[in-house]
């Protein structure tokens, strides 16, 4: 017996008025007007319904005892405790520990609307769904993949093969070589585009000027030619290739692609006279700059980052907040250190544009040293500076670090959960199998 000291409930016999309901093996006992005030529900139906008419009865709960009017539900206790608070208090809290989706399932057997949800249990409902979504995402990923053998026609076949080969390096051991390779290949043409600007290491043209060494021009050369044929093995296995093209990731790859052919173009029609000599080499120096895009083609082979860019993403108010704090203070504190430095003779503070400057590299604690102020209250006001600016930056650090813990957490747990849910249907799918060779 379950007894809960609520008012206009209770425990033991019951009268006309009166409904006993026994969920899991605990018999419960309800007052007629509580029910009532929501007639849809199914517990109200049973109070209102006649005794006499067993198939409403068997239709509404699963067996009845007519000698003890008790009605007998093979369903969650701890999820009925939550289910009658919509009853004394018009809303419901789902308790620690209860499943949410599962208990959605326990208000629609119930018949209890999901708007007397309290705005805090829709919320975290929310979350959950969200969280099964993604998991049904990963789990057809990973079926497609199982289901690569099953394409109609070669060419489709082919295709899934170079799409897992070039795309899922955990599919076999050549897609591992290749992401390797291909790490490999960013990593020494980001050493190769740092090593080349070394003086010593340059050589000198026709003209006198320092340009990259050979060798390391093939290198260079080598790296975009893998860089190439990969990015077009890519485009060419993708099932959805404007999707491809403009992802955010390939479209990275391709800026970090495209410099290297355009200043082929640009040096090839500067030596046939087509161009001015010196607007094509400024165009190949801003396009060399942009090589550094590369560095960023790691993201796509490392989950670390990709985990800290959606943790950025999720962390876009703090880092509005610390932006604002940091707006704020700046424009402050430049304004009093301009007015404040006015009345001495070697003022390093021209204007308060100017002063904006040396607010940043106060309040982010860099301090170049290149302005600075002289007298005395514009010293007192750089150390109030400073220390503003430690607190404002040191703010919104926590959530940000919190919601990258708290992500990358869930990426783990969410693809576990994905390799569980796949194993249970292979386990199913074989269960059948053996079921239907046996019968």
């Amino acid at each position: 017996m379950w007894t809960v000291p609520k008012p206009k409930y209770r425990t033991g016999s019951c009268d006309e008025r009166e409904i006993a309901v026994n969920i899991g093996g605990v018999r419960v006992v309800l007052f007629g007007d509580v029910l009532n005030r929501y007639p849809e529900s199914r517990l109200a139906e049973l109070l209102n319904c006649p005794t006499q008419d067993s198939e409403v009865i068997s239709s509404l709960c699963d067996d009845f005892d007519p000698g003890r009017k008790e009605f007998y539900f093979d369903r969650d206790p701890d999820a009925f405790k939550c289910i009658i608070d919509v009853y004394y208090f018009d809303e419901i809290h789902i308790k620690p520990g209860i499943c949410p989706i599962c208990f959605i399932k326990e208000m629609e057997f119930w018949k209890i609307d999901q708007d007397v949800l309290d705005e805090c249990c829709k919320s975290y409902l929310n979350e959950k769904e969200e969280e099964l979504t993604e998991i049904a995402n990963k789990v057809k990923v990973i079926l497609e993949d199982l289901d690569a053998d099953q394409c109609i026609t070669r060419t489709q076949r082919c295709q899934r093969f170079l799409w897992r080969l070039m795309e899922k390096p955990g599919s076999s051991l050549p897609a591992r070589v290749i992401a390797i390779a291909s790490f490999l290949s960013i990593l020494v043409s980001a050493v190769v585009m740092c090593v080349g600007t070394i003086p010593e290491l340059q050589v000198t043209d026709a003209e006198g000027k320092l340009v990259e060494h050979p060798t390391l021009e093939a290198i260079e050369t080598a790296c975009m030619l893998w860089f190439t044929a990969e990015y077009l093995l890519r485009l060419a296995s993708s099932p959805n290739k404007l999707h491809f093209a403009l992802s955010f990731m390939n479209i990275i790859d391709f800026m970090a692609i495209m410099p290297f052919y355009v200043v082929l173009s640009l040096t090839y029609l500067g030596t046939t006279s087509m161009m001015e000599l010196t607007n094509v080499q400024q165009a190949v120096q801003a396009l060399r700059i942009m090589r550094i895009a590369r560095i960023f083609k790691l993201a796509r082979h490392s989950s670390g980052l990709q985990t800290l860019t959606y943790a950025l993403k999720r962390s876009l108010k703090e880092l509005g907040l610390l932006l604002m704090y940091m707006g704020v203070g700046i424009f402050v504190f430049s304004a009093l250190a301009y007015t404040m430095e006015q009345s001495h003779p070697e003022t390093l503070f021209r204007s308060i544009p100017q002063s904006f400057w040396w607010a940043i590299i106060t309040m982010t604690t860099v301090g170049y040293g290149d302005i600075y102020p002289k007298t005395t209250l514009g010293k007192c006001n750089a150390a109030v500076s400073f220390l503003c600016g430690v607190i404002a930056i040191a703010l919104p650090i926590h959530p940000i670090i919190n919601n990258f813990v708290v992500f990358y957490n869930k990426q783990k747990v969410l693809e576990t959960a994905a390799k569980h849910e796949v194993e249970l249907m292979e386990l199913k799918s074989g269960r059948e199998a053996r079921r239907k060779s046996r019968n």
